[in-house]
């Protein structure tokens, strides 16, 4: 995706609101049908915008899901693995220092993208890409594992908790921060063990 600059320090607001309705169409379209059914087509009819506008913004449907994830993923957390005790109340009052599938799910927006079968493995594709660098070297910081094996714990925390997350349909009620609350404990007295 890329936003057209009006000068050197702003990026123009219709280029913002474009981006932005597009997207939206997008996450309302996937609401009713799965990600191979959309067209761009479609994402231009309710957005109400030409075909031309859309490639002014993205090259394809592929390049609004990856801007989507993305702004889905951008929501920060500080370093949960400092946490010793991951109980049920601080989660509810923390839930920044739950991993990225656990966080992004928590949005309505997103849920049935994040539920749709197709993409289960792009979408753990891309968390994956956005929090390797971050989640990484803070495992090897909290088990002393070398950065390969700390890679296989990432993958294997992140696709558990994705995996428990479907399951619960992202839906946080009491039986989702329950399985959180017992995957963060696991992971984390793991991680105690193997330093």
């Amino acid at each position: 995706m890329k936003l057209v600059m009006k000068n050197s320090n702003r990026i123009d607001r219709r280029t913002i609101y474009t981006v932005n309705v597009i997207k939206d169409s997008f996450l309302e379209l996937i609401q009713d049908k799965p990600y191979s059914k959309i067209s761009i087509k479609e994402i231009c009819k309710v957005a109400d915008i030409s075909r031309s506008t859309f490639y002014l913004h993205f090259k394809s449907i592929n390049d609004v899901l990856n801007a989507i994830l993305d702004d889905a993923i951008k929501m920060t957390s500080p370093d949960y693995l400092k946490i010793s005790n991951f109980s049920i109340d601080y989660l509810k009052e923390n839930e920044s220092l739950i991993p990225a599938c656990q966080r992004v799910g928590s949005s309505e927006k997103y849920r049935k993208l994040l539920l749709d079968p197709e993409l289960t493995e792009y979408i753990v594709g891309r968390i994956m890409i956005r929090e390797r660098n971050r989640v990484v070297p803070a495992i090897q910081e909290k088990t002393g594992l070398s950065k390969e094996d700390a890679e296989t714990l990432f993958l294997y925390t992140l696709h558990g908790s994705f995996a428990v997350n479907r399951a619960n349909q992202f839906r946080k009620n009491n039986k989702w921060y329950h399985d959180v609350q017992i995957i963060n404990n696991f992971t984390l007295n793991g991680y105690n063990a193997l330093n």
